[in-house]
């Protein structure tokens, strides 16, 4: 049994079962001492909110840093606890703007996609519609250890979730769902392998999945843009319209767009609420970056 395991596992027990107040003062408490220890993906993180924040001192770059370890260490612990939460908390701590827009998409019976990016609480957000009558389906990637990603999968599917493992048969199985009427959610704001899209995000080149275009080109279903940020308690949700299919072009040039029209959606939201995406990784492909083989 892997290190790794054993830490998640414990976190799970621990935090699950603290008083909220205490549960989550402790969460903030690690998150200012790695923000402390900056490793490296604290520097990742400095380095993408400064992207997108350009015009910031250091002063509040370091603070904008504090804020986004602590929301990254919210959702942890709020994935900790979440399989506790009844159903009326885990509907009642959700406020959506727009949710007509995703409710209409799935009464026209193709199915819908929504696609967002890693920022707030997606698991919370997925829970809610499980729990109000729009049960969500989504992609995992395969984590290692085995264990650590089965219980992860088991998380999801306990919150009413169907998880599929991320692999060539997903997209077909994910476009057989939609055609089933079914709400497909994808976290979709990177993807550095040669599949994904290159877009202009931030007045640079970074690269997302194609996933979501494909879909929608593919079956019809639309596709909705969709962010979630923390509120003091809980979360909120915002609908974009669907974004449409250009009716002109190869199917690779409507991929390309459709992802950029996402990728600029995206843009409008963290320059408000840059400090609740969990972006610790690299996203953009300029600077040092490396094509893998």
């Amino acid at each position: 049994m892997s290190f790794t395991y054993i830490a998640y596992f414990l976190a799970w027990k621990l935090l699950g079962y603290l008083p909220e107040a205490r549960a989550y003062a402790l969460m903030n408490w690690i998150a200012d001492q790695i923000t402390k220890r900056n490793p490296s993906g604290v520097q990742r993180l400095r380095s993408n909110y400064l992207r997108v924040r350009p015009e910031l001192e250091e002063p509040e770059l370091q603070s904008l840093v504090r804020e986004g370890m602590r929301s990254y260490l919210r959702y942890w612990c709020d994935t900790f606890r979440l399989p506790l939460w009844s159903r009326d908390e885990i509907v009642g701590r959700v406020v959506v703007i727009n949710d007509h827009l995703l409710r209409d998409a799935l009464a026209a019976g193709k199915g819908a996609i929504v696609s967002l990016p890693h920022a707030g609480n997606w698991d919370h957000a997925g829970a809610y519609y499980c729990q109000t009558g729009a049960p969500v389906v989504t992609v995992a990637e395969h984590l290692e250890p085995e264990k650590l990603f089965r219980k992860f999968l088991d998380y999801r599917q306990s919150l009413g979730m169907e998880v599929l493992d991320a692999s060539a048969r997903s997209l077909a199985l994910l476009s057989q769902r939609l055609r089933q009427g079914r709400l497909i959610a994808l976290v979709a704001d990177r993807d550095l392998s040669r599949n994904g899209v290159d877009v202009n995000f931030f007045n640079h080149p970074a690269r997302m999945p194609a996933g979501p275009a494909v879909l929608s080109i593919q079956t019809g279903a639309p596709l909705l843009t969709a962010f979630v940020r923390y509120l003091e308690v809980g979360i909120e949700i915002t609908f974009e319209p669907a974004i449409e299919i250009p009716e002109e072009g190869s199917t690779s040039s409507k991929v390309t767009a459709m992802i950029q029209e996402s990728a600029t959606r995206l843009e409008g939201h963290l320059k408000e609420h840059v400090s609740d995406w969990h972006m610790l990784q690299r996203i953009w492909i300029d600077g040092d970056f490396k094509e893998r083989e």
